[in-house]
């Protein structure tokens, strides 16, 4: 039993192991990084152990103080709803644990510096040299309902665009929001570049990143006349680390309160009126826990780390 500060990491879940694989990996790298934190991790959907799970066990050995850390890049629905949802029923259930909700990784110059690298490497693997004018940059968001979440999207693009200094940069995305990367592709390829370089700002990898790199591949054969690279996801990258670190402790020093200048909770954002208002409330309840796809689908917790979050919307 310790009276120590826990950190639950909370991540998305995926029915892929390798998804599941790759974020229990980084927990592990983080539960390292915080040797004096008890650390867990769960996940809000398909995968086991569940967030919930995760909370009891920290409070099982004694934790008075939980850090619940997003998973996630960008604040849309999972972690404006669901996640501060799971952590305000777990606080109203234990009134003597002092619960604190982290804010998302966000766009930031370090995960920047980590998309930079992943390009780079794309780069260095290729078949041949093209210079970055005659480049076209992809960049492809995972998409959600939620327009600011989107709209971070297009900055990593534009701010990698002009520091690396490629000839155009295009945004797409994986679903929900459009365009999706088959069109996204379609568009860019009309636009003359000898060379597109896809690059999924995804953290791991899943179904959602396989079709991708499905739909690069299909562009890719269809144009032969055009080079495409595929560029990996963050993954475990050092920075990325860092920047989960980094949030943790500006929950404990709070000054870990999320923008939300264009929040369509908060705001009457251009077509999403009706939003304004609306309860924090999870919506991924009938999905928790069911497990991915694999025969590995088990308890993939991670031992002795955990994460505790900060939101003030």
């Amino acid at each position: 039993m310790t009276d120590k500060t826990a950190v639950m990491i909370c991540g998305h879940g995926s029915r892929d192991d390798n998804a599941i694989k790759e974020f229990n990996t980084l927990a592990g790298h983080l539960s390292k990084r915080l040797p004096d934190f008890d650390v867990e991790s769960g996940f809000l959907e398909f995968a086991t152990p569940v967030i919930r799970t995760g909370l009891d066990k920290l409070k099982q050995r004694g934790a008075k103080k939980i850090v619940c850390l997003p998973g996630m890049l960008f604040a849309a629905g999972h972690v404006k709803n669901d996640l501060p949802s799971e952590v305000n029923n777990f606080a109203a259930e234990n009134p003597g644990i002092e619960m604190i909700f982290g804010r998302e990784l966000a766009v930031d110059n370090k995960l920047l510096e980590a998309a930079r690298s992943r390009i780079e490497a794309a780069e260095k693997d290729a078949a041949s040299e093209a210079a970055r004018q005659d480049t076209l940059l992809m960049v492809v968001g995972r998409g959600t309902n939620d327009p600011d979440a989107n709209s971070n999207v297009s900055k990593v693009a534009r701010m990698l665009w002009e520091g690396m200094g490629f000839g155009w940069a295009e945004v797409s995305y994986s679903g929900v929001a459009s365009p999706l990367v088959d069109a996204g592709l379609a568009h860019a390829v009309k636009l003359g570049y000898r060379r597109i370089i896809v690059f999924p700002y995804f953290l791991f990898t899943g179904i959602l990143v396989r079709r991708i790199y499905d739909w690069a591949d299909a562009a890719a054969a269809s144009h032969p006349e055009i080079e495409f690279l595929k560029a990996s996801y963050l993954n475990d990258h050092a920075l990325l680390i860092d920047t989960f670190v980094e949030r943790v402790h500006e929950a404990l020093e709070g000054n870990n309160a999320m923008n939300c200048q264009l929040c369509k909770y908060r705001d009457q954002i251009i077509g999403y009126e009706a939003d304004v208002g609306a309860p924090q409330a999870g919506h991924h309840h009938h999905v928790q826990g069911i497990g991915t796809d694999g025969e590995d689908a088990h308890d993939h917790g991670v031992q002795g780390g955990h994460h505790h979050h900060h939101h003030k919307d």
